[in-house]
């Protein structure tokens, strides 16, 4: 699928990762999410001051990368940005196929990669909060999102994951596909 992403590295962002690249020591992966993932792929004119991440190439350098650009890090503190290590977060199953480089090249042993439209909408469904809604609705409309593709994927490939009262999350993505996509709740999953 192709996407329209408009990938943007604003202040403080360029210079954070910039610095953060520059000291590195091997090449590290980074599957962001979150706000971060939509306003730098994807154009959202918002401000975030996190860099959520729920995975990292090598992944024993999550300690690592937490104590150079986490919270309280030197390096946040200089540019009041940080990265997060979201350690609990719901994704489609098989995300990591359709994830995309916004800056391919840009860095030397920092990658970024970010979810898909439709993966980040499924990965905002538990929590559900308002920013979480707006951004689903910033997706819906500048991505021309199909809901018919959103619910594949979530009964597919999310709601057998999911932990709880899933009919609520059932609940949550029909008011989303009504109020976002346009289209009529349907009586039932």
């Amino acid at each position: 699928m192709w996407f329209d992403m408009s990938p943007n590295l604003s202040s403080p962002w360029r210079e954070f990762l910039n610095e953060l690249d520059g000291v590195l020591t091997e090449p590290v992966e980074l599957h962001c999410i979150g706000g971060f993932a939509i306003v730098a792929a994807y154009g959202l004119a918002r401000s975030t001051n996190d860099l959520d991440y729920f995975s990292l190439v090598p992944c024993n350098r999550v300690h690592d990368l937490q104590g150079i650009a986490g919270e309280g890090s030197a390096l946040a503190r200089k540019h009041k940005v940080q990265v997060h290590h979201a350690s609990v977060a719901t994704v489609p199953e098989s995300y990591e196929e359709r994830l995309t480089e916004p800056f391919p090249g840009r860095f030397e042993n920092l990658r970024l990669f970010v979810l898909d439209p439709y993966d980040i909408v499924l990965s905002k469904l538990s929590r559900n909060e308002e920013r979480d809604r707006q951004d689903v609705e910033y997706l819906a409309k500048t991505q021309h999102l199909d809901h018919q593709v959103l619910r594949e994927r979530y009964e597919n490939e999310l709601r057998p994951l999911l932990i709880g009262p899933v009919s609520r999350h059932d609940k949550t993505l029909e008011f989303w596909v009504e109020a976002y996509f346009g289209e009529s709740p349907r009586s039932r999953l």
